[in-house]
């Protein structure tokens, strides 16, 4: 009878202990959405970007993707993000889809610019540039070196 009140006693430390690590890990990745204010990009390829990914800048997370729509009239994946409140974007800011490697998740790179003027609420990044897959950096190299032998 004692053996079983030990054995429980360590399972429920057991358990606390994975609660405790659970949270802190989750509390600590930093993966919460960015409550802020809205911005949006068109990109012609989003390059599977998902809601949820981040928005960086200089590798930091400022924001987050909220939404995903495409646009009717010229068939361009449209991105609305929530940006922290307290980061000012300027009119001239660059926004890349960029990758965390061959196999990592993918995220939006926020180059600012210099310009006086910020970019307000609901308003939209209007330079981007799209994501280039691995194919498509093959094609590309494939094109040039054929080229080089006309």
């Amino acid at each position: 009878m004692g053996k079983n009140v030990v054995e429980t006693i360590m399972g429920a430390v057991v358990l606390a202990v994975a609660g405790y690590f659970l949270s802190f890990a989750y509390s600590s990745a930093n993966i919460k959405t960015v409550e802020g204010y809205i911005v949006k990009a068109k990109f012609f390829k989003s390059g599977g970007l998902e809601i949820g990914n981040d928005i960086r800048i200089g590798g930091i997370k400022v924001g987050s993707i909220v939404k995903q729509e495409l646009d009717l009239e010229d068939f361009s994946a449209v991105i609305h993000m929530s940006i922290k409140p307290e980061i000012k974007l300027p009119t001239d800011t660059v926004a890349t889809i960029s990758s965390e490697g061959l196999l990592g998740g993918k995220y939006i790179k926020l180059e600012p610019g210099v310009s006086k003027e910020k970019i307000e609420s609901n308003g939209e990044i209007k330079k981007t540039k799209d994501y280039k897959s691995l194919e498509d950096m093959v094609g590309e190299l494939i094109f040039l070196a054929t080229q080089g032998e006309n």
